[in-house]
Order: C-alpha cells, then sequence, then structure tokens
C-alpha cells in the first residue's frame, strides 16, 4: 500500500524558493475533513467534545482550524491554557489535565473557567488553596490492575503509570470535594496511547460508564461526563489500518445503551481528547538528502535530524518515506536515514527499501503532525524548523517561522563572560 501526499514534487520544489528545507507541511483540507468525520462519527452522543491534545500539535493556526470546526482544547501547563486562551477557546471548552503540577497553573485554569481535571486526591487542598474550587470537577481514574483488557506498551501497565487515582481514592475525592461545595462532576482517564485495536477503545468506554454507575451508587453523586481520554492510533506503517471511527462509535452506543440508558443516566455525556489521530496524518516534514555515506551499511544523511523529529530516535517507531520524484521507482536499495545529530540514534529508518537516492533528492517523512515539530529540541545547537500549512486554496502560509542563532543565544548573557 502507498501513502498519499496532497502536493507533488513540483509544488514541494516552488515552496522551496522561499522556504529552506527542513520544514513542516501540514494539510488544512485533510484536517478540517478528518476533525469533522471524528465529530460526525459520534454525534449521536450528548453534548460530545473532542478537547484536542495541544501537546501534539502546539501551534495558534492549528488550534484555530480545530477551534471552527468545533473542537475545544486540552491542556496540560500554563504555556498550553495561554494558546487556548489566544485563538479565543474559554470556559468548558478547554480541559485542564495536569500532573504535578506546578504553581500557578491551576490559577489561570480557574481564571480561564477551564475544567480543572484533578490527576491525584491530594490535588484537591493545592487547588483550593492556589484557586480556589469551581463547583465543576473532573477526578482521573487509573484502574491499575483492574484493568482486564490490554492495550499496546505505550502506556503499560496501569499500575505502572504515573496518572490517576485508584478506585477508592476517586470514591473519597468525590466525597471530600462535595463537602466543601462542588457541585457537578466528571469522570476521565488516559490509559492507552496510539492504539488501533477497536476493542481495547471500547473497552476504556465500558470501563467508565461502569464507573460512573458505582459512583451514582456508592457516594450518591450524579457524574455529569465522562472523557474518554484521548489515544486513537494512526497507521504509521502503510500496512495498517485506521481505527474504523464509524465501527467505534456503534460498539461505544451499544456500551452507552446497555450501561447508561437502562440504568437511567441518559444525561451522562460522553468528551474524548483525542490529538495524534486528529493532526497526526496530515503533518509531513520534507528534508533533502544532503550527504551519502557508503562504509558497514548505505547511509544517506538528510538536512532534518532528531532535533525536528524524534519519535523514531526515542521510541523505534517507523514513520513512512516518500522520495518525491521517484515514487514509481522500485524500492530496491537498502538504506538507514539519518540526520546529523552527534548520537547514534539519529535515525528516521534503519533499513529502510527505498528507490536508488542521490544528493538533492527530496524525502517527505509522513504522519508526523501530532508529537513531531512539538518535541523538538536544540542539543547540538540545532534550530527547530519552520512550520507552514497547505491552505484549502493551495496556496501555502507560514505558520511558525524556522528558528535562527539569534533565537538559539537569546536567552544567554555573553556579558557575564
Amino acid at each position: 500500500m502507498v501513502k498519499k501526499l496532497p502536493f507533488n514534487k513540483e509544488r514541494v520544489e516552488e515552496i522551496m524558493e522561499t522556504e529552506p528545507s527542513p520544514f513542516y507541511l501540514y494539510d488544512e483540507k485533510g484536517l478540517r475533513e478528518n476533525a469533522r468525520r471524528f465529530l460526525r462519527a459520534f454525534s449521536w452522543l450528548p453534548n460530545f467534545k473532542n478537547y484536542f491534545a495541544v501537546k501534539a500539535c502546539p501551534n495558534p493556526y492549528i488550534l484555530k482550524i480545530l477551534k471552527e470546526e468545533g473542537m475545544g482544547a486540552d491542556c496540560s501547563s500554563l504555556p498550553e491554557l495561554i494558546l487556548a486562551e489566544r485563538v479565543g477557546l474559554k470556559g468548558e471548552e478547554i480541559m485542564f489535565s495536569s500532573n504535578d503540577t506546578a504553581a500557578g497553573e491551576f490559577k489561570k485554569a480557574r481564571d480561564l473557567g477551564a475544567i480543572i481535571n484533578l490527576d491525584d486526591i491530594t490535588f484537591i487542598e493545592k487547588l483550593e488553596k492556589e484557586a480556589g474550587l469551581p463547583e465543576l470537577i473532573c477526578v482521573r481514574y487509573n484502574p491499575g490492575p483492574l484493568r482486564k483488557i490490554k492495550g499496546n506498551p505505550i502506556i503499560g501497565k496501569p499500575e505502572e503509570a504515573k496518572y490517576g487515582m485508584t478506585k477508592e481514592q476517586i470514591f473519597e475525592a468525590i466525597e471530600i470535594l462535595k463537602k466543601k461545595g462542588a457541585k457537578r462532576f466528571g469522570l476521565h482517564t488516559m490509559i492507552v496511547s496510539n492504539e488501533l485495536n477497536p476493542d481495547v477503545l471500547a473497552g476504556t468506554a465500558e470501563m467508565l460508564f461502569d464507573l460512573a454507575l458505582e459512583v451514582e451508587q456508592k457516594t450518591k453523586t450524579k457524574v455529569e461526563f465522562v472523557n474518554l481520554g484521548g489515544g486513537i492510533g494512526i497507521p504509521y506503517k502503510p500496512e495498517e489500518e485506521p481505527v474504523d471511527l464509524e465501527d467505534l462509535s456503534e460498539r461505544i452506543k451499544k456500551l452507552y445503551e446497555k450501561i447508561i440508558i437502562k440504568s437511567n443516566l441518559p444525561s451522562l455525556g460522553v468528551v474524548m481528547e483525542c490529538g495524534r489521530m486528529v493532526t497526526g496524518p496530515y503533518g509531513y516534514l520534507v528534508t533533502k538528502v544532503s550527504n551519502e555515506k557508503h562504509t558497514y551499511k548505505e547511509y544517506i544523511g538528510v538536512d532534518a535530524c532528531m532535533a525536528n523529529l524524534m519519535r523514531p530516535a526515542i521510541y523505534g517507531a517507523e514513520h513512512h518515506i516518500t522520495v518525491l520524484g521517484k515514487e514509481d521507482l522500485p524500492s530496491n536499495h537498502i538504506y538507514d536515514v539519518v540526520g546529523s545529530l552527534c548520537e547514534n540514534n539519529d535515525k528516521f529508518a534503519i533499513n529502510r527499501k527505498l528507490p536508488k537516492l542521490k544528493i538533492g533528492d527530496i524525502i517527505v517523512i509522513h504522519d508526523v503532525g501530532a508529537h513531531g515539530h512539538a518535541m523538538g529540541f536544540n542539543y547540538n545547537g540545532k534550530l527547530r524548523s519552520a512550520e507552514l500549512i497547505l491552505k484549502e486554496n493551495g496556496s501555502v502560509e507560514r505558520i511558525r517561522r524556522a528558528e535562527t542563532i539569534d533565537d538559539y543565544f537569546a536567552t544567554l548573557d555573553f556579558s557575564k563572560i
């Protein structure tokens, strides 16, 4: 199977006349169509909303597009809260889900009227002291060994994850919050990541639906909504199949009818906080072949590096590669595609079958629209690349300029030396 691109070599060469590689390029048409399909698939749910995980692609232009399509923002830090605010999101359009939360972050979330999602029972006192307790509060559940259906190993065993409270702590936290004046409650969990198995994803909904009933029975408290978290994966490899959103929606609908409707809780809202599946497939890292090396292996050096995209290096993640203008040539050469960072894991591909490459060839790395540019860094003095967007009318706009040497030195005071 071949992954298709919304642009060709000639279009990229035109872009490169003013924008040097490497750069990120996002597809606005793909983003909007995907967002609409996602929200449409779950439109049967009362007050369904997806709070886009800002950490996946923290660019205000992207957030504005998703806001226009009806999505909110899931934030985990002060800068992410400010990003959401700057694009016009406010109140219950924002979910603040943090852990090991720093001082001042709860106050900003309260000032914005965001839904605060507490990661730990000890945060009740901290939130009350720093910002005051809101009427609406969400609590984050970690099922630990109670989770029977297993997802992929990215997050691993819930009991070894740092996120969330035990079931008994959930009940205790709700009782404490009620005594302190909270009146509206939500439940949240985030126990899978990049999951393609619909059984695992639907199992999360079943778990939270059951917990909502248990909370009502044990604490006499109505749960207003459950947040199923994110975690819907994307097919990084060409042979993988994407999650069928309509099928997943139908599975969750059957569980909702079986558990919630039959228990006379038809007003229970359901929300999500997907990031990767919203933007991931619609971002591309465009880079040029800059060097080739022939030793014990065949190496192709490109002008991007791990500082531009770290997923292959730290996760062993596989991203598909297209060589522009050589899509129809046989992939009969085996290369390691590497960057110039002084780290041996600075590799975008290992033993990858590709067409014969030469210096100057343009390579496109797929599915980097989430956790791509956002995870960039400056080790080795590398500068983060520009972000561009291919607009629906075919034009290209820069939505983040590339860093410069002056940016890199901006936080240093050379007068001290």
